[in-house]
């Protein structure tokens, strides 16, 4: 076990406000080290059953809510909360986090919303979820059933016959089995690949090739990570149209992922951020067309970063998406489905705002009933080309149903609303989403964005 530690490259934590790093593991058993990087606040207000909770202060400004009394902080202060007391912090700040005992599984009870984080008033606080979420999500000696009902299922599933898992009475109690794994906790991944789904980037090069030599083209990805799929749709547009003006904004709520992609250096060790599988699906040729490779650090050829500006918001607030400004095309990939659906229903509406006038949005990655409700309340035109392509183009994500929430279902064509669930491209219809609010700068890049 090594005596020292640095700052991990992935997060641990995160929320609308913040992200948090966890440090070790530690040789002190009972004890959590924690690097937080707080844009906003936490979410919620918190009261803890056993845990004593202390913070530094290490940059920045805001104040703690303890037993309902608000405390001023800078840097150099401490903060200790112990346990049975409310409370909540906000501002932006740089905090180091002890949690003595170490963390465990319904230690908190989240009481309220901050309103300094999130304007959300309705709906289910983490841990107050209706019983059967509560029933799947408990623990018998430290093991999840539910994930012990998961894995003996997938063990029968995998003798199944391919042709047969999305029929009949198989699919509907695979339909059953993913009802109950989309119950389970989710948090945000990281993990991806370079030219992730050829036939989404195939439908991207049509939709703007009727654009004329010279002409602009405005795109927005959002959940960008560590910058693959970004690069992968740039790459994949000025390759065939290097005539035209690419303004893409690259959109994370992660500040250490987005400062890792605006630097576009990828390495072949795991002690990246990503892994050599990222590369995974590329050709020999299209990596050197991709990148400047100098032994075990690939490098993002400059052409193709040129035409990406990097930004860290949170896609969920709608001023931070107004400042972006009407885009062509919004890429909104593989982040929402890691919302519960409530949330992700919510995130959905706010982001349709960024698409002009007869724009498109892509959307995969996501829960096919919430996309599914919100397209239909937008009045959008569902893009029917390559639609089964792009719903099968990532490999992963059907491997995935019914076991996982992410999970992928199969495409059933004796569903009235077949066309609308599955396709994964929407046109914006004029008129029907609401007015969009100017860009702050030229460009519609988000004023002061990294």
């Amino acid at each position: 076990m090594p005596y020292t530690h640095i700052l991990p490259k992935s997060t641990s934590f995160s929320g609308t406000g913040l992200e948090g790093y966890a440090f070790g593991p530690l040789r002190q058993k009972d004890l959590d080290i924690y690097y937080i990087e707080c844009r906003t606040g936490h979410d919620t207000f918190i009261i803890s059953r056993k845990i004593t909770r202390t913070y530094y202060v290490l940059a920045g400004s805001g104040y703690f809510t303890i037993a309902n009394q608000k405390h001023e902080i800078y840097p150099g202060m401490l903060i200790e909360v112990p346990p049975g007391v409310e409370y909540t912090y906000s501002g932006q700040m740089t905090l180091i986090a002890f949690s003595r005992p170490r963390w465990f599984r319904n230690n908190d009870a989240h009481t309220r919303w901050n309103p300094d984080v999130t304007a959300r008033e309705e709906g289910s606080l983490p841990g107050h979820e209706p019983l059967l979420t509560r029933l799947v999500r408990k623990r018998i000696a430290g093991k999840s059933p539910l994930d012990g009902f998961l894995g003996l299922n997938r063990r029968l599933w995998n003798h199944i016959p391919a042709d047969a898992a999305g029929r009949g009475l198989i699919r509907l109690y695979g339909s059953f089995v993913h009802s109950l794994a989309r119950r389970a906790p989710r948090e945000q991944a990281f993990a991806t690949h370079f030219l992730r789904n050829r036939p989404g980037l195939k439908l991207i090069q049509s939709l703007v090739d009727s654009k004329k030599s010279g002409e602009k083209v405005q795109i927005a990805v959002l959940g960008c990570s560590f910058g693959a799929e970004a690069y992968s749709i740039a790459w994949s547009i000025l390759s065939a149209r290097p005539d035209l003006e690419l303004v893409l904004s690259a959109v994370d709520i992660s500040a250490h992922a987005v400062d890792f992609a605006r630097r576009g250096v990828y390495g072949l060790t795991n002690s990246e951020p990503t892994t050599p599988a990222i590369f995974d699906r590329m050709s020999p040729a299209e990596k050197e067309s991709f990148f400047d490779i100098d032994g075990e650090s690939w490098t993002v050829k400059q052409w193709i970063k040129d035409a990406i500006r990097w930004n860290v918001c949170d896609v969920g607030e709608p001023e931070t998406l107004e400042k972006l400004g009407e885009q062509d095309l919004v890429v909104a990939n593989n982040f929402l489905c890691h919302m519960m659906p409530q949330t992700a229903d919510r995130c959905l509406r706010n982001i349709a705002r960024l698409v002009g006038p007869n724009g498109y949005l892509y959307v995969s990655g996501i829960d096919l009933d919430v996309r599914t409700k919100v397209m239909q309340d937008l009045g959008w035109k569902p893009v029917r080309d390559l639609l089964e392509e792009i719903h099968n183009g990532d490999p992963v994500m059907p491997d995935h149903w019914p076991f996982a929430y992410a999970g992928l279902e199969p495409i059933d064509k004796r569903r009235a609303d077949w066309v609308t669930r599955y396709a994964a491209v929407f046109q914006s219809m004029p008129g029907r989403s609401g007015e969009m609010m100017e860009p702050d700068c030229e460009h519609g890049v988000m004023v002061g964005g990294k």
